[in-house]
């Protein structure tokens, strides 16, 4: 029987197993049609179970339309948050809530702490599923904390003394342009967006521009003190590309003018092997479940990871992040 969110809440220990996936609630089904009166009293448990398992999945509302997936997270966290500094496609649904990422399906979306290759990143992440895919199409989730545990500690020591350096090439044709990403069509006022964060801008030929960022590797929870890996130098690296991809771009393009690609913060190339090292301890943490239409997965953006897995059919998942 599943406990309940109440139950959750005053538990003074969590079991070790327990805190590699989301905490599951079945709703009650008086409320399976209105999530924000379901959430009424429980607001203060649903954040006390969030930074205890750092995900939370609820389970059974009816189909959610986005101004009701909206209005509930606006209820349990406050004014949502826009997308800014992106790095992948996604189109505005409804308000401040977004598609998920818009990668083709066959495509695997590694996991990952939303924005953390930038200065800013959502505390916490909704997601809640539309349309199921006929197979495939999970939201897998890593808890970043493990992730930290299963790394090599000299790996580790260096990352955290060196930190992560994002080099992003925004070249027209190749991937997001700089107006999509800042979503600012002023040279000025992207300049004055760089300065203001932190980020090394320079103008290339051809319109091009190329930023640099040194951020954290290693992150510490403000709440829980808890240390977690929290970059993205897998993702953003070229050896995430295909490599029929790779060697194609490799020829024409340095690795400097990529549309995205990541060393360790001295500008030291990362080795293939430590990234490899990397990959496989966030498979080693991943844990998945099929969607259910009208479930919600609230997700503590510091404690877990998220990705996307392949699919088939039309699959249709929205996100709010605050």
């Amino acid at each position: 029987m599943t406990p309940s969110l109440n139950q959750m809440a005053s538990a003074m220990a969590v079991n070790e197993s327990e805190i590699s996936r989301p905490a599951t609630v079945e709703i009650e089904s008086d409320y399976k049609q209105d999530p924000v009166r379901w959430l009424g009293e429980r607001k203060a448990q649903l954040n006390q179970v969030l930074l205890k398992r750092g995900a939370v999945l609820l389970k059974g509302f009816d189909l959610l339309t986005p101004e009701k997936f909206e209005a509930f997270v606006g209820a349990a966290s406050g004014e949502l948050l826009l997308y800014k500094n992106r790095s992948t496609p996604r189109s505005l649904v409804q308000g401040r809530v977004y598609t998920s990422t818009e990668y083709p399906p066959d495509q695997v979306i590694p996991l990952h702490n939303e924005n953390s290759y930038t200065h800013e990143w959502p505390q916490k992440i909704y997601f809640t599923c539309l349309t199921a895919a006929e197979t495939g199409g999970e939201t897998p989730l890593a808890d970043s904390r493990r992730v930290l545990s299963l790394l090599p500690v000299d790996l580790v020591e260096k990352f955290e003394q060196l930190g992560v350096m994002y080099i992003r090439t925004f070249t027209p044709g190749l991937g997001l342009t700089w107006q999509e990403t800042f979503q600012m069509t002023d040279r000025i006022q992207v300049q004055k967006y760089c300065q203001k964060h932190g980020i090394q801008a320079e103008w290339l030929s051809g319109g091009r521009l190329r930023i640099k960022q040194v951020l954290q590797a290693v992150l510490t929870h403000p709440v829980t003190k808890e240390r977690v890996w929290f970059n993205q130098a897998h993702l953003f690296h070229m050896t995430a590309l295909e490599q029929e991809v790779r060697q194609e771009i490799g020829r024409d393009i340095p690795t400097d003018e990529l549309p995205r690609n990541a060393f360790f913060g001295n500008g030291e190339d990362i080795r293939e092997n430590d990234l490899h090292s990397i990959r496989e301890s966030y498979a080693a943490a991943e844990y998945k479940e099929p969607w259910g239409e009208g479930n919600i997965l609230v997700v503590d953006n510091i404690l877990f990871a998220h990705g996307r897995r392949p699919y088939s059919g039309f699959r249709r998942v929205i996100v709010g992040m605050t």
